[in-house]
């Protein structure tokens, strides 16, 4: 699963048995090369498809991490793009990819809970990869809420969501194994480290989406592969907090 130039075993222990902060910024500087980085293939189809709903001005990437997903918002952004994370370790490393002075848009980094989003309603575009495991059901819809907030009337809010494994696959028992696995943790050790993959349930997200203020809608990522009933194998969700804003044009 890893390369030579990932975290060891004994590595990964430690940061099993942190906090879910401290965790991450113990793996911080190792966390490109595991496989827990979003795939570029993954990356670069969203960034296709998130490209024909702009133009976009400023995006915000929740929950950054080391910046993949700053990278695509450097990509469909005219203006500005933020990185959001609560891991000082993870923007350090975020920073070292996009030094001042590179070409496009400007890039800045704030450190910060993404329960708690310290920004007035400013970004035309929000997106995530990879971060939602790390939040339990019930603070999914103060999340989203706070993402909400974060963004202009008109904006959007986008990520890609994996179909499920089917029921009895490898795949299927590999994820059941690591959530029950998790919950044995949590159960018994402090402080917590949260991090399930089967809590992120298409319907209740949508229902949350909704709930949160936004009007949802579906994109089908074909170029990430069809399952064999002719189903994506990952969707783009785009919530779009609607209305006008009234500053336009003023």
């Amino acid at each position: 699963m890893f390369t030579k130039q990932g975290p060891t075993v004994r590595e990964l222990a430690v940061q099993a048995l942190s906090s879910t902060e401290r965790g991450y910024d113990l793996l911080a500087p190792k966390f490109d090369e595991t496989p827990y980085r979003t795939p570029d293939r993954v990356l670069d189809a969203v960034t296709r498809a998130v490209r024909e709903l702009g133009p976009f001005d400023t995006g915000l990437d929740v929950c950054c991490g080391t910046g993949a997903g700053v990278g695509v918002l450097r990509r469909l952004c005219r203006e500005r793009a933020v990185g959001v994370d609560f891991s000082a370790g993870m923007l350090a490393e975020a920073r070292g990819a996009f030094p001042p002075g590179s070409e496009g848009p400007a890039v800045h980094w704030v450190r910060a809970d993404a329960r708690s989003l310290p920004f007035a309603p400013a970004f035309d575009l929000a997106l995530s990869f990879g971060a939602f495991g790390h939040f339990l059901p019930a603070e999914r819809f103060g999340l989203f809420a706070e993402v909400y907030g974060s963004l202009r009337p008109g904006g959007q809010f986008v990520f890609p969501l994996g179909a499920p494994p089917p029921v009895g696959s490898r795949a299927y028992w590999s994820l059941f194994g690591f959530d029950a696995a998790m919950r044995v943790r949590n159960a018994l050790w402090r402080p917590r480290f949260v991090m399930y993959y089967r809590t992120f349930r298409l319907g209740d997200v949508l229902e949350d989406l909704t709930q949160a203020g936004f009007v949802v809608r579906l994109l089908p990522l074909t170029e990430l592969g069809l399952r064999p009933d002719g189903s994506p194998h990952a969707r783009l969700v785009v919530a779009t907090r609607e209305g006008q804003d009234v500053s336009a044009g003023s």
